[in-house]
């Protein structure tokens, strides 16, 4: 745990509730699109929303990298992968890719080595 990570994200939401609803999806398409074209293969899945999450889109790569980014809506999810050229699902109906699954195993067993070695 950094020592001013707290910090970080304090800043961070900041930013993020100072920014006009306009400038918002600006950014969450802007970092989409650069997600899209920076990998291979990226396929969304769109997360219902719940009681603890508003509606998210979950774009994965071939190897299993990812990133989630909050939307209004499904339909507006959909809309986005549309725009994206990349096919979209709703992981209620398809479930999470196991490759996403296996990328994030890696992850920890790679964090944990990396905690290890220090």
């Amino acid at each position: 745990m950094g020592l001013f990570s707290r910090r970080k994200r304090d800043q961070d939401a900041a930013a993020a509730e100072s920014a006009t609803p306009r400038e918002a999806r600006e950014a969450t398409i802007a970092h989409l699109s650069d997600f899209v074209t920076t990998r291979v293969g990226v396929e969304a899945y769109i997360e219902p929303a719940n009681a603890m999450n508003p509606t998210t889109v979950l774009l994965v790569a071939t190897d299993g990298e990812w990133t989630r980014r909050r939307v209004p809506d499904a339909p507006t999810a959909h809309e986005v992968a549309r725009s994206l050229g990349i096919p979209s699902y709703d992981v209620q109906r398809t479930g999470y890719p196991q490759r996403y699954r296996d990328w994030n195993t890696r992850q920890k067993k790679k964090a944990r080595r990396e905690a290890d070695a220090v």
